[in-house]
């Protein structure tokens, strides 16, 4: 026994059930609208299984003579739900009623009472109601009318797949295909192609065939079962791939976008050929420009993206017009245009890309759209990738992005700095005109961190003596007048200072723990991540304030310390190429002065805060430094950070290097795959396009790129025993997790030599999970089996588990229902999250930002450190973001930050700091953060269950 299958769905609120004396008064009444409104109920609560007795009698002798159309659609919708048969499967016998019923209405001179019926015919499976309206169907397949035609064929294509429909209808697929031939009507044209596709393949290319000149005249709906029919097709015989594609090639001059989008997919699943790949890269391109619909533009840039995976040649060429789309004002759409972009680079086409997002970098500066500024950020970023791949194209890039220094969008100017950090390194011959710019324009910037990545840059790479004072005169310049505050001042800094004190108070509520870029805890103030804050004191000074010196007195310390290392570079540089003793002493002092100036205002109460110990100790380090010089001091500050400077920049080029060879592997061939040699074959009459097709299927032949990967042990690791062995049914599960549902293919077995009746699979789920269908019934014979497919769908990533039970009776005993408890279905976060890669400010933020946080303590009997961590990444199945060179050496201590990506599009976080104990073994903790609950606690659970064990 079955659950009946379902034509009708409709929406009915429980919350008014209107009761069947209502109903049937109302039917028997000569008022039409209570009529409609009563059949309506009527069929709402047949829908959700309320049946109403003796309600068939009442519509057959008040419904049934109606003659308006409302009433006859709501009639016909009543007749498609009711059931039809008795308990064994035969017509009921009032059913001869209802064919009388219908023959009249096939006959009606009205037209829409005609097209309902034959359309409610459509949905009927019982031979013998149908078998005596035969006549009446073939009839309307002549009407005048092309609303009745078109429903006809769809009536008689119903009626020959019936299962006895062959009989009923012998000549059908002839009576079709000369209907075909001199049909005018568009819809009725493609419902007779869809008949002669589904049920009499040969005449439809038959047909496709003898009218080719004319396909391209074909309306929208015909031309898409067209393409429906060659991909059918071919699938089945896939030498004659080559004449329909030419069939495709022909229907890309569609008027119908949705044909053209269409004719480019089947091109691209059947053919590998250089010509057809090339054409539907061509229409995507075309595609993206004439659709306005950013939905249709994101999905057609996932087919290019695809495409490029395994023809990436071809997409090169075409890759201006791909950048064409970036005139959409859509972020996502933006952004995706650029992922495409960036990986067809080449030599040649470098220069035009580059010189296109110049031009758009430009654009932005104009301020008519909001999100300028995140747009400015991807180009800058998408600029920064060019200039690595070819350094070449850097000295053209390098100098316009440097005005975006001082851009009020901190991630964009950010980005920027730490472009042109890696430029001067990577590119001696910029080095001299970089510094010079950066040095012009270091007064425009009025972000902190951005100012310490120039800072570092003035201090690594100032190298001539007229860059050294340069440097030393452009930093004093925006420091401004020494003291920052005088003791006469001190005490109206306090007055302002209380006056402020919301300001303040402000300040310190943002002050938050950071992750450091080595996995450590720091506090920093949220204030001075986004914009500059005010400068509260000094009022001698403010007139000739500079961006250090303001964002000096808004209490970032951290920069205080970056400043006092500059110039320490800077004075020790200077003292190697400046002659004169006397120009070094002045400089030195002048250095001096600026930092206990810097560690006084530390120590003041003018401040929100004081002085922080780590900045504290940095300048005092200084200090000591270049009063006591020595040769020892200079090699570390002058060249020991640039070498490790460069040695990062080498495991970055390691890392990517590794990254695009792993991505770069190709499936390799089975030792006995036969080969075809085409240079053997004949190509008599054969188009360029044919053999081109030829060749292609031969060489994926060879490279076993038609191969699939069998998988056999992970599919063997997925099987799950739901039932014992002793137990009278036996039940095991292979789970199937796809992107957003999981589909258990259950296997049911009969153990007992008896039959087993009504027998359910029950399911219940936990977490976010929802079961898609109802639990059918099913009978088992004695040791049969029965396969059972159950789909639930999955809305977040969690842990989830699925529980439940087989019912079942037995044919000795109906009346007792046996129940069996099955085992419980865990489903594994590990399914939905991949190791991801993410830039480490962008972690950073994300680390700020996320407000779940699940800490999990180190147990483990593991005693090395990166053993233990090696141990995490694999259990998790996350990417370590920290390098393998800030993880060398033995210290006791490892701190490591990893990153993982859901199939939901949710960021896992993870954090482990671990520290070896004088015991020798691990102790520490791990901490995971998300946006959302589920992955900080499923993520947590999985390690503390993966923790303790050995890799």
């Amino acid at each position: 026994m079955t659950e009946k299958s379902c034509t009708l769905l409709v929406h009915f609120d429980k919350g008014t059930p209107a009761l069947a004396n209502e109903i049937k008064g109302a039917l028997e009444g000569n008022d039409v609208e209570a009529k409609v409104e009563a059949l309506k109920q009527a069929i709402m609560l047949l829908l959700n299984g309320d049946t109403i007795p003796h309600l068939f009698i009442t519509i057959i002798r008040y419904v049934l003579p109606s003659e308006d159309h409302t009433v006859q659609k709501l009639l016909l919708l009543y007749l498609e739900i009711i059931d039809k048969t008795d308990s064994r499967g035969k017509v009921l016998p009032e059913m001869i009623l209802i064919c009388q019923n219908l023959r009249n209405n096939l006959q009606s001179p009205n037209e829409y009472i005609r097209g309902v019926t034959l359309r409610f015919l459509c949905r009927l499976n019982e031979s013998e109601i149908i078998e005596p309206l035969i006549p009446s169907i073939l009839a309307n397949l002549e009407h005048r009318h092309p609303f009745v035609r078109r429903n006809a064929v769809s009536a008689v294509m119903s009626v020959y797949r019936l299962p006895h429909g062959e009989q009923m209808l012998v000549d059908a697929p002839e009576i079709v295909d000369r209907f075909l031939a001199s049909e005018q009507d568009p819809s009725s044209k493609r419902n007779a192609f869809l008949m002669l596709f589904n049920c009499a393949q040969d005449r439809a290319v038959s047909y496709l065939f003898s009218h080719i000149d004319r396909i391209t005249d074909w309306g929208e709906q015909l031309q898409m079962v067209v393409l429906e029919l060659i991909r059918k097709v071919c699938r089945v015989n896939k030498g004659e791939k080559g004449k329909y594609i030419k069939v495709i090639i022909s229907l890309l001059n569609a008027p119908s976008s949705a044909v053209v989008y269409e004719c480019a997919n089947t091109l691209v699943s059947l053919s590998s050929a250089p010509t057809a790949i090339r054409a539907a890269a061509n229409t995507y391109c075309q595609l993206l420009l004439s659709q306005s619909d950013n939905n249709v533009k994101l999905i057609v840039l996932d087919r290019i993206n695809e495409l490029k995976a395994s023809h990436r040649e071809i997409l090169v060429e075409l890759v201006m017009d791909v950048l064409r789309v970036l005139s959409s004002p859509n972020l996502d759409i933006r952004r995706k245009t650029l992922d495409i972009v960036l990986e067809l680079i080449t030599p040649r086409n470098i220069d035009e890309v580059v010189m296109m997002l110049k031009k758009e970098v430009v654009k932005t500066q104009s301020g008519e759209l909001e999100k300028n500024g995140e747009y400015r950020q991807m180009l800058v970023q998408a600029i920064y990738s060019c200039a690595v791949k070819f350094p070449e194209v850097a000295s053209t890039v390098v100098h316009p992005l440097m005005d975006f220094l001082g851009d009020s969008n901190v991630a964009s100017a950010l980005d920027v700095a730490i472009f042109v950090r890696e430029i001067i390194e990577t590119n001696p011959k910029l080095r001299v005109s970089i510094i010079t710019r950066l040095l012009d324009t270091f007064y425009q910037i009025r972000t902190s961190r951005v100012c310490t990545y120039a800072l570092w840059i003035i201090g690594e790479y100032c190298l001539s003596l007229s860059e050294v004072e340069n440097g030393i005169a452009t930093i004093k310049q925006c420091l401004g007048e020494l003291p920052f505050y005088t003791a006469s001042e001190e005490s109206e800094t306090q007055e302002v200072s209380k006056n402020s004190q919301v300001v303040s108070s402000s300040t310190v509520s943002s002050r938050r723990p950071v992750v450091l870029a080595d996995g450590t805890y720091a506090t920093q103030s949220a204030a001075l991540e986004t914009a500059m804050s005010a400068p509260l004191l000094v009022q001698g000074s403010l007139a000739s304030i500079g961006n250090l010196r303001s964002l000096i007195l808004s209490g970032d310390f951290f920069l205080e310390s970056v400043v006092s290392c500059t110039l320490t570079k800077l004075v020790l540089r200077l003292e190697e190429v400046q002659p004169s003793r006397v120009e070094v002493n002045k400089a030195t002092t002048q250095a001096l002065l600026i930092m206990v100036s810097m560690l006084q205002l530390g120590q003041s109460s003018a401040l929100p805060h004081p002085i922080d110990n780590d900045s504290h100790d940095r300048i005092v380090l200084c200090i000591r430094l270049l009063c006591n010089k020595g040769e020892e001091v200079k090699r570390i500050w002058l060249r020991s950070c640039r070498e490790s400077f460069v040695k990062m920049l080498e495991d970055k080029k390691l890392r990517e290097a590794e990254e695009t060879r792993a991505m770069a592997q190709i499936s390799n061939a089975q030792p006995d795959d036969l080969i075809d040699f085409y240079h053997l074959k004949s190509k008599k009459g054969m188009s360029q396009l044919e053999v081109e097709d030829q060749v292609q299927d031969d060489l994926k032949r060879a490279t076993g790129e038609f191969v699939k990967d069998g998988d056999d042990a992970n599919k063997l690791n997925r099987i799950l025993q739901l039932t014992g062995f002793s137990d009278p049914v036996y039940a095991e599960a292979y789970v199937t997790v796809n992107h957003y549902d999981i589909v258990l293919d259950v296997t049911v077995i009969n153990r007992t030599k008896e039959t087993l009746q009504n027998l359910c699979l029950e399911l219940a789920t936990m977490g976010d999970l929802k079961l898609v269908e109802r639990p059918q019934n099913y009978t088992l014979a004695p040791e049969s089996s029965k396969q059972i497919k159950a789909n639930i769908k999955v809305s977040s990533t969690e842990t989830g588990v699925i529980f439940g039970n087989i019912v079942y009776e037995t044919s000795s005993n109906v009346l007792e229902r046996n129940v069996i408890v099955l085992n419980d279905i865990h489903i594994d976060i590990m399914d939905y999250i991949s190791p991801a890669s993410c830039a480490d400010i962008l972690f950073r933020t994300m680390w700020a930002e996320f407000e779940w946080e699940n800490k999990v303590a180190v147990s483990t009997i593991i005693e090395d450190e990166k053993e233990f961590l090696n141990h995490i990444v694999k259990a998790t199945n996350m990417k370590c973001l920290t390098p393998l060179s800030a993880l060398e050496g033995e210290c006791g201590v490892l701190a490591a930050n990893l990153y993982a990506k859901s199939v939901f599009g949710e960021d896992a976080l993870v954090n482990v700091s671990v520290e070896k104990q004088a015991d020798g073994k691990l102790s520490g903790y791990i901490r995971i953060r998300s946006k959302t609950q589920g992955i900080a606690l499923s993520l947590g659970d999985k390690i503390t269950l993966k923790q303790k064990g050995g890799p």
